[in-house]
């Protein structure tokens, strides 16, 4: 199969980040590339094809969308039909603030882009191969059944990050996806083991409105004393948690930086921020047996230097040390000569690995 267009389209819920690549069998060029800011999906659809015809572009030979969950029974990326669109939608309570939003533009894009074939890339893909030991979660046996277990995000990001390191890939490496959402991955020969989000994109270190692993016994105990039911908990622990609840002030950590000095709460966020991420990248160091390589990405992960270095001064008794000055400019690595791994910041290329699995389903 020779080049085809690929329209890459990558839906949070309130925003869309959109790729155009032409992909063929040696890689992807990335043609045009923007973001929209909007909640209503059909006007980001009909922004994305606005800014297509005003490019001179032609009309995409195919549409990948990233999609967070696809349950049990969608581990594989494949081309969407009926079928497909019915289990997703089926999978909607696994991922409530993303499902939504990409079952929407699917639709959408249906609509602007007719006969223009449409595939649905997961994240949890990467994840599959979890051994029994990371993917079994601990509860009731015959629960298990229905497809409740850690199922790991954040996988177009994290397969984008092996494929920069290319032959610099290492044997043990731990990679922190640290944005709005945030995962950290311990990846042995390239392949997950283990990672910090579980059957959902809720649970894991702290988030920018998610609670991260929270003791179950508060959940019962706000349904048994504090009346709250199943939408008052999604609503807490997806919205109304992480840093905007620990702060009180904004899941934003930009603004966070600039509140700290006269806002102790916007402190505690920070800190408690970077003390989960040590903590689980400590976690993965148990589990590789060792560390070669700490990759930094995502939004925070790729441009917060302070963050990064307060993560890695707590890191600094199994070795890790940073060059100041290279951590400030983004200059991998940002380790120092001392340093016993190297620690990169590389960004986070999930559209492109959005259009290189589309291709692939048609070459």
């Amino acid at each position: 199969m020779g080049s085809l267009n690929i329209l890459a389209l990558n839906s949070g819920s309130s925003s869309l980040k959109f790729g155009l690549y032409r992909v063929d069998s040696t890689g992807a060029e990335k043609l045009l590339g923007e973001s929209v800011a909007t909640t209503e999906q059909a006007d980001a659809i009909t922004q994305v094809a606005s800014v297509l015809a005003a490019s001179g572009m032609l009309p995409p030979d195919a549409i990948g969308h990233r999609i967070v969950h696809g349950g049990p029974a969608l581990r594989q990326h494949c081309r969407i039909d009926d079928a497909v669109l019915r289990q997703l939608q089926a999978a909607v309570a696994l991922a409530p603030l993303h499902a939504p939003a990409a079952l929407a533009l699917i639709r959408f894009a249906q609509v602007h882009f007719p006969g223009v074939p449409q595939v649905a890339c997961f994240d949890t893909q990467f994840h599959v191969g979890l051994p029994d030991v990371a993917r079994v979660l601990p509860i009731a046996r015959e629960l298990q059944s229905a497809g409740i277990q850690r199922y790991g995000f954040h996988g177009l990001s994290l397969e984008s990050i092996v494929r920069q390191l290319g032959n610099a890939l290492p044997e043990n490496l731990v990679i922190a996806h640290l944005g709005n959402g945030a995962s950290i991955t311990a990846l042995k020969a390239g392949l997950s083991i283990d990672t910090s989000m579980g059957m959902t994109p809720s649970g894991g270190v702290i988030m920018g409105t998610r609670s991260g692993d929270l003791d179950p016994g508060v959940l019962v105990y706000l349904m048994r004393e504090k009346n709250f039911d199943a939408a008052r908990l999604e609503a807490l622990v997806d919205q109304r948690s992480g840093l905007l609840g620990i702060s009180g002030l904004s899941s934003d950590m930009r603004r966070l930086h600039e509140a700290a000095a006269s806002n102790s709460d916007a402190r505690l966020a920070i800190e408690m921020f970077c003390y989960s991420v040590r903590k689980q990248v400590a976690a993965m160091l148990a589990v590789l047996g060792g560390l070669d390589m700490l990759v930094f990405t995502g939004g925070i992960g790729e441009n917060d230097a302070r963050v990064r270095a307060e993560i890695c001064a707590g890191l600094a008794w199994i070795g890790i040390s940073l060059d100041e000055s290279r951590n400030s400019a983004v200059s991998s690595p940002i380790s120092d000569g001392a340093s016993r791994c190297q620690v990169l910041v590389l960004a986070s290329q999930e559209d492109e690995q959005i259009a290189r699995h589309a291709w692939a389903l048609f070459a």
